[in-house]
């Protein structure tokens, strides 16, 4: 890799082989991934899934960081009124201490792990809003990955050759395209009697 890249006669400066590849093929290869990286996570979804890792409980909650949480749940202030707001950080901090001291949580890989035995302990009763944090994070990728579906297959149905298509036709339409397992367990038969059952 020491040696020189390309044809030196031709070059002002002579370039090694490793830093062609370094510098020009994998810094440019590098920068083109994290540009579509950025470009398919918006700021918002990137701040949620980094305060969400503020709960993790793997390595016995060696990355549990009270601020990221707090971040976390002021992300959602319908869920939380102005008294439970004052109150998380005593409740995460005490939540930390005790949890550290239970060998119960002491093995947990990930959120749902943490909730189970939260659930299985009752530390769900003793810490709701802990609890509360802890169900949001674990609804979040879920309701994510909902949405972009809806909004792929909007795209599909709502064309620019239907783009004066009625709201409750769209709704119908979206249903269908979203729930397709759903409808493949209706019978064709059920379907035409129902048709034929109404009346003119």
């Amino acid at each position: 890799m020491a040696e020189s890249y390309g044809n030196q006669r031709n070059r002002k400066y002579v370039i090694t082989s490793r830093h062609h590849f370094e510098v020009e093929v994998f810094n440019t290869v590098l920068d083109m991934q994290i540009q579509k990286l950025g470009n398919r996570f918006s700021e918002v979804s990137t701040n949620l899934i980094e305060s969400t890792s503020g709960l993790n409980p793997c390595d016995s909650f060696a990355k549990f960081d009270i601020p990221k949480i707090l971040a976390f749940y002021k992300m959602y202030p319908n869920d939380f009124n102005k008294e439970e707001r004052g109150c998380l950080a005593g409740d995460l901090s005490t939540f930390y201490h005790t949890l550290k001291e239970d060998d119960n949580f002491e093995k947990l890989t990930g959120l749902s792990d943490l909730a189970r035995v939260m659930v299985k302990t009752g530390k769900n009763e003793t810490f709701p809003l802990v609890y509360r944090t802890l169900k949001l994070a674990l609804v979040l990728p879920a309701a994510t990955t909902a949405v972009e579906r809806c909004f792929s297959k909007m795209k599909l149905i709502k064309t620019d050759l239907r783009n004066r298509m009625g709201e409750e036709y769209l709704n119908n339409a979206l249903i269908c395209a979203v729930k397709k397992e759903t409808f493949y367990k209706v019978e064709e038969e059920d379907v035409m009697s129902r048709f034929q059952a109404f009346k003119n």
